[in-house]
């Protein structure tokens, strides 16, 4: 009150009277037994990802179990958490606050996904709690009320024999083992097949099948929704559909919650899906199935961006479940884990008359024969093939996507051209006619090829953007499907058509293509990606593997690269093996990842400079160096011996956490990426 309006005596008995009520309010009763909950605040903020202590109501006792989302008063705020667990004394010296209300008693974070979740955050220099927002999806109560709050998994029949799985000599015993109940871990190497019976999405189903009829939980995780489409039809015939749910990131709130909740109550234990499917909460888990661990759509691109290669590896040491790897391709990353022992090799000598005869367009017998065409974006045989596949069936053309940046290689003998520094992609930046290393930004004058001694450099050129049009216009009267961003196209007809795909996005065709031309293969090469040769190889392989057997006719033809290149070569031998093998030797010879831990820091300079100052000396620093974009960013990368991985990632938490605390206002991004993916 103020003196120009002085209170009456009636206000001031009445704010009197409020007060004693406030002061003599009653405190809730506390439970009898174990009255502390232990909860985990969901934040999102570095400093206060800890856990914290509240008294337990006794209206309350029953609902408050462990793992049931909670509200509580946090400041001046109500904040949902996760209760974690009830203890009978606090280790806080003082009142503690009561619980406000139990959101569902729901247990949704059970003590397996929470121990994932912590595992993960250490070696990713995360939050816990932003781990857990990943694991388990937000709630939804009409489905919490429509399902029944438990169930039983359907009886899976026994699987006698797969013959999908017989094509590898390891196959059957790898079958029978997880049968039994043990737990494997194998890096796959499938062959490819236009049968359904044999191809992969069967073998999924089968091993799957094997895992269920012994009464364990499976996980079959894969890059995308029309993965997913394949490997659920197999799964609709081997097991049925009521005995799984997909889990994916692009469902609805509410179907995703319902197929969750069915894991988590037991009325099922099979779950296929993308990367959301890594953290499903599988009863007695016995099986974890990942394909193609490569592709990036498995690396999640939310903090801390954890790939679902590392989540099912976790799980695979936490809970005694077999794991098993596939892919055409075996990323490097698995190629590591092989050299150390981890996990064992599935594969088979491949068949040459069963796999698509590979030619490379432009070699020298093309040169002789047709001159300067032979240099063309595509050559006479990309023109033949074409034609003579058109003849009995579709056609599928790789394209690279646009915006691909090609890096800097040899003019002479196309080796790409690194950083002396720390073996970084070199590239060119700005006017700045000297190449500068897109990692640690030095710049290097006087370049020398170390394997042919030129000093002169090139960028390879990106293919037309109009490829379908102008096919279109070669083959008048063919059907041309486009199949990309925004536009994918999951399956064709066996009918002769051209198909313009980019990477990834390419239909499945009834009775396979009968050609398969890939352009402009020095833009999936040169690309500034540490990853760049086994992504290439990834990519060439999915779409040739959709491509008829030799035997049948089956053609690719890569065109617009040099048979001499080691991928090239590779590819044409169909060895995804031995180029994995290579690739890791050469990142060991020149410690780079998945060799050595890595992380990168990036901001704006004065972010990125003030956080570097911070970490411990003995991290190895490479940069800054800028960033392409509007806004001036700038990248640091650190580096650290694999054996000191847990010191270097708690370094970086203990980074983030002292940003935090001090409320820095810049934005800067700190992401471990212990397989260089990002480089």
């Amino acid at each position: 009150m103020t003196d120009e309006h002085p209170a009456t005596p009636q206000q001031l008995e009445l704010l009197r009277t409020a007060a004693r009520a406030k002061k003599q309010r009653p405190e809730p009763t506390l439970a009898q037994f174990d009255p502390v909950a232990v909860v985990m605040l969901d934040l999102g903020v570095a400093h206060l990802d800890r856990t914290f202590e509240y008294a337990v109501p006794a209206d309350l006792d029953e609902a408050a179990r462990p793992g049931v989302r909670v509200k509580v008063r946090f400041g001046a705020q109500d904040v949902t958490g996760y209760l974690l667990q009830r203890t009978a004394t606090a280790e806080h010296v003082g009142k503690l606050v009561p619980l406000r209300t139990v959101v569902s008693d729901e247990p949704v974070l059970t003590p397996e996904i929470l121990r994932l979740c912590r595992q993960i955050a250490a070696d990713q220099a995360g939050s816990v709690s932003d781990v857990v927002r990943l694991a388990v999806p937000p709630r939804h109560a009409r489905a919490e009320g429509a399902l029944a709050t438990e169930g039983s998994a359907p009886w899976t029949p026994l699987l006698e024999t797969s013959a999908a799985w017989a094509r590898y000599p390891a196959g059957p015993a790898l079958l029978r083992r997880i049968g039994a109940g043990q737990a494997p871990a194998a890096s796959w190497l499938a062959l490819p097949s236009t049968d359904p019976a044999l191809d992969w999405p069967r073998a999924l189903a089968d091993a799957a099948r094997a895992a269920l009829s012994a009464k364990r939980g499976v996980i079959i995780t894969v890059p995308d929704h029309r993965d997913v489409e394949r490997v659920a039809r197999e799964l609709d015939d081997q097991i049925g559909k009521d005995s799984y749910v997909r889990l994916t990131a692009d469902q609805g709130p509410q179907a995703r919650y319902t197929a969750w909740l069915k894991v988590l109550r037991g009325h099922v234990q099979c779950v296929v899906g993308n990367r959301a499917a890594a953290f499903a909460p599988v009863h007695d888990l016995g099986l974890m199935l990942c394909w193609d661990d490569g592709d990036n759509l498995l690396t999640e691109p939310r903090a801390p961006y954890p790939t679902t290669r590392d989540i099912l590896w976790r799980r695979h040491l936490d809970s005694a479940a077999a794991l098993v790897l596939g892919g055409f391709a075996r990323s490097v990353a698995v190629a590591q884990w092989m050299d150390e022992g981890r996990v064992v090799s599935v594969e088979a000598r491949p068949v040459r008359a069963q796999l698509p005869r590979v030619n490379v367009a432009g070699d020298d017998r093309e040169v002789e024969r047709h001159g300067p065409a032979a240099h063309a974006r595509l050559p006479a045989s990309a023109w033949k093939a074409l034609h003579d596949g058109l003849q009995t069936g579709p056609v599928l053309v790789q394209v690279p996507r646009r915006g691909y940046v090609p890096r800097l290689r040899c003019v002479t003998c196309g080796h790409a051209a690194q950083c002396p520094t720390c073996h970084g992609p070199l590239q060119l930046a700005g006017s700045d006619q000297a190449p500068h290393c897109a990692w640690c930004d030095t710049r290097v004058d006087g370049f020398r090829c170390p394997e042919c001694d030129d000093t002169r450099l090139r960028a390879s050129v990106i293919g037309a953007r109009r490829t379908a049009e102008e096919l279109g216009r070669a083959f008048p009267g063919v059907p041309v499907v486009r199949s990309g961003a925004g536009q994918i196209v999951a399956r064709v007809p066996a009918a002769p058509a051209l198909v313009i795909s980019t990477p990834g996005a390419e239909p499945v065709a009834e009775q396979g293509y009968s050609a398969v031309l890939l352009l402009d293969a020095w833009a999936m090469l040169d690309r500034p990606s540490l990853q760049s040769n086994e992504q290439a190889m990834r990519q060439w392989l999915a779409a040739a593997a959709l491509c008829r057997p030799a035997d049948d006719g089956g053609v690719v033809v890569l065109a617009g690269a040099e048979a001499t290149s080691p991928v090239v070569r590779h590819l044409v031998r169909w060895a995804p093996a031995a180029l994995a093998e290579s690739e890791l030797a050469e990142r060991t010879a020149l410690d780079l990842p998945p060799t050595r831990w890595t992380a990168t820091l990036t901001g704006t300079p004065d972010a990125v400079t003030a956080a570097a100052s911070t970490v411990p000396g003995w991290l190895e620093r490479f940069g800054p160096a800028p960033l392409p974009g509007p806004e001036p960013q700038v990248r640091l990368l650190l580096r650290a011996p694999a054996d000191r991985a847990g010191q270097a990632s708690g370094a970086i938490t203990a980074l983030r956490t002292s940003r935090s605390l001090a409320r820095a206002k810049d934005h800067l991004s700190v992401r471990v990426d212990p397989d260089g993916s990002t480089l």
